[in-house]
């Protein structure tokens, strides 16, 4: 694995700009805050929502029989852009000890239930 961050780009403390991961891509769905009944979690809280979130990554990582620090991309999507800094202590916590992933975030007008205020799309690279 190897990181890179070409000299001249922004750096920030919570991305890199590259990880390289030999192996096979996965593009899983984008995950959101419901439970196992499809349930909205933390209903006008982003920070439950994001932990929420998190947590069911962390699912789809153990149904995949696969590693948190096999994350190379996420991307992030949020209905309201002043949330956003309650996403960022949990997302270090999720990554604690490992090269973070290169990351885009999006402000979009809503997601699939009026409820969700975030939804993370993550790209996993499965080893060889």
């Amino acid at each position: 694995m190897s990181i890179v961050n070409p000299a001249g780009l922004k750096a920030r403390s919570y991305y890199n700009h590259v990880k390289i991961r030999p192996g096979t891509p996965v593009f899983p769905t984008g995950q959101v805050a419901w439970d196992e009944n499809g349930d909205v979690v933390g209903i006008g809280d982003m920070k439950k929502q994001v932990e929420q979130v998190y947590a069911n990554i962390d699912r789809l990582l153990e149904g995949l029989g696969a590693q948190r620090d096999w994350i190379v991309r996420t991307t992030t999507y949020v209905t309201d852009l002043a949330l956003v800094p309650k996403i960022h202590p949990i997302r270090q916590q999720f990554f604690t000890g490992l090269e973070l992933p290169a990351s885009t975030l999006f402000q979009i007008a809503a997601l699939a239930e009026p409820e969700l205020m975030l939804e993370i799309d993550v790209v996993i690279m499965l080893p060889l």
